[in-house]
């Protein structure tokens, strides 16, 4: 690890990996080091069901943009391949003084009254595996430094910041902190944002015929637009992933030590696949073959808005993340926005909850 370098990125997960990248597709003079406490992808972005949304958990934002066309021309210029599909997302609801369901609506489930596709949405999914190891090889290539369980332990916020990781210090003129719902206290999000954990589940195949019973044969992932929050998608070989539930946190660092087949997390599971057997005839019988989980952050009081915004005790840092789930198109387009900013190419979001210092 050098001793010296002009920015330094904190987590290896979708954002990091793609302003690493980004910071050396702009700028290929400027030395860029990534730092993460596991390897890439070990949080957040290797867990992922891998749906692609257009907006923020909060929806639009001012000035946010197109995310998705963004994000697919990011992993265009990066050369990456994460079978990204965008064949748009059902938004389902329950009948309340929601909209009524779509004519002829392809999802029409039993969950806490009659569940049914209301709307469409822009969207799609990826291959989460490739988006990890694409967007690493994409730092890398352009000569991003990428160290592999190097936590960093503490930060000197002075001129330069000075990182001290594994036993090393390293000092740098930039930086940008992506590691999510971890670390919170050196991201400066400890008492204003709250670690969750987050539940998934995966089916054996079915046929094609039982995919269009189930009206999912159009390949769209769904997510419900209120409680009981319910989403999913179809993976390939006709298997379905159904994800909801959180596990609340008291603090970050448990995630080091949950383990979903001890405690709360199997009840939890059991739960959670006796009402996908409810949700259709079809689904009576199913096989659910893999159960996993993985981090979200969200703000306190459920503030579902994003973080982007310069470190409180550096103006050299910025600090990225809290997607509530929502992230994994936009963390690859907002780290590429934190690149162009770090450089000076691009001024920060002034969003509510999510102030420039400047501002």
């Amino acid at each position: 690890m050098p001793a010296e370098a002009d920015f330094a990125v904190v987590g290896g997960g979708f954002t990091g990996l793609a302003a690493a990248a980004w910071l050396r597709q702009l700028a290929p003079e400027k030395s860029v080091v990534l730092l993460e406490g596991g390897s890439v992808g070990a949080g957040a972005s290797g867990h992922t069901g891998g749906l692609a949304l257009a907006e923020t958990a909060a929806g639009d934002m001012p000035g946010l943009g197109d995310v998705l066309r963004g994000y697919s021309e990011t992993l265009r210029e990066l050369g990456v391949d994460c079978e990204l599909t965008l064949p748009g997302v059902w938004e389902l609801a329950r009948p309340n003084p929601l909209p009524g369901p779509l004519p002829h609506a392809p999802i029409a489930w039993s969950d806490s009254g009659e569940l049914r596709a209301v709307a469409e949405a822009p969207g799609g999914t990826i291959n989460p595996g490739k988006a990890v190891s694409g967007l690493a090889r994409a730092a890398e290539r352009r000569g991003a430094l990428i160290f592999e369980r190097t936590r960093v332990e503490s930060v000197a916020f002075g001129d330069p910041l000075r990182l001290s990781a594994s036993g090393r210090e390293i000092r740098a003129r930039g930086a940008l902190f992506a590691s999510n719902a971890q670390s919170l206290e050196m991201s400066g999000l400890a008492g204003s944002h709250e670690p969750k954990f987050t539940l998934a589940t995966a089916t054996a195949p079915f046929s094609e015929a039982q995919l269009t019973e189930l009206g999912l044969a159009s390949g769209k992932p769904f997510y419900t637009v209120e409680l009981p929050y319910l989403w999913g998608r179809l993976l390939a070989g006709g298997r379905i992933i159904f994800g909801a539930g959180l596990i609340h946190l008291k603090d970050w660092r448990e995630l080091a030590s949950l383990d979903i087949a001890q405690g709360e997390p199997p009840r939890m599971f059991a739960r959670f696949e006796q009402r996908v057997r409810k949700f259709h005839p079809v689904l009576r019988e199913a096989e659910f073959t893999h159960r996993w989980g993985g981090p979200i952050l969200v703000g306190a009081n459920w503030d579902v808005r994003p973080i982007f915004r310069r470190h409180p005790e550096s103006p050299r840092a910025l600090v990225l993340g809290a997607y509530s789930g929502h992230g994994v198109a936009l963390s690859v387009y907002l780290g590429r926005w934190a690149a162009e900013a770090l450089l000076g190419k691009r001024d920060l979001p002034a969003w509510d909850g999510a102030r420039t210092q400047e501002d």
